[in-house]
């Protein structure tokens, strides 16, 4: 049963971090403070939770924002688009073949195929958008997935990423995937986030938040020496 929390991450900012089963995966329902519009971020295996939610709390949403294609992080797409059919998916261009793909997405790996519908909109690295009146910045860090990209929403402090399966509290994603990269994850990490302030806000795909200082300090896999260990 999915598990619902509502983040406050920076002033003027609400958060909804909808947990999904089986891969306990976080689903970000995203609005400003007081504001009727949304965004949707990797809605998950249980969609109707967030469907739910967004009714109770009387909001419209505007877009599904997706980090990157692997399946429990797209499984709600469809759910999602049948309640609102003019609902327009957004990801990173590198990952939009796996929308439609279950080898792709990973989901035929687990027996269970499963496709989204296909994007509407290709996002690329540094670019902009606005939606449900959130201002955010592409990055794209690839390593977990061949397209990976992270949100940065602009002008809050303390800046907030989602950032989906690129850096965990105190882990990263895997990069054992068929297009999965260590060192390009890595260089991600460091060349995009760790350049970030300190007090950085990481809202992950799965596990708790965290921050980039905690992560530069703390994290065994990639931290202020760098991947492996070796100085940056």
């Amino acid at each position: 049963m999915a598990v619902i929390d509502i983040l406050f991450p920076s002033p003027g900012l609400r958060v909804a971090r909808i947990e999904s089963e089986p891969f306990a995966e976080h689903s970000y329902v995203v609005a400003p403070v007081g504001a009727k519009k949304c965004l949707v971020i990797d809605p998950g295996f249980e969609p109707e939770a967030i469907i739910d939610w967004i009714r109770t709390e009387g909001l419209v949403p505007e877009a599904i924002l997706l980090t990157h294609g692997h399946s429990d992080h797209i499984a709600g797409n469809e759910a999602l688009r049948a309640e609102w059919p003019s609902l327009p998916i957004l990801i990173g261009r590198g990952d939009a073949g796996k929308l439609i793909d279950p080898m792709g997405n990973l989901s035929g790996l687990f027996g269970l195929p499963l496709c989204s519908p296909p994007a509407d909109r290709l996002l690329d690295h540094g670019e902009r958008l606005t939606v449900a009146g959130v201002p955010l910045m592409t990055l794209e860090i690839p390593g977990h997935s061949s397209g990976h990209v992270v949100y940065r929403v602009e002008d809050c402090r303390p800046p907030v990423v989602f950032g989906g399966d690129v850096l965990f509290h105190e882990g990263i994603g895997r990069t054992d995937f068929p297009d999965g990269d260590f060192q390009a994850l890595a260089t991600g990490i460091t060349t995009h986030l760790y350049t970030l302030p300190a007090e950085t806000v990481i809202l992950p795909g799965h596990g708790p938040t965290t921050t980039v200082g905690h992560e530069l300090h703390s994290n065994p896999f990639v931290n202020r020496r760098g991947s492996q260990g070796n100085v940056v």
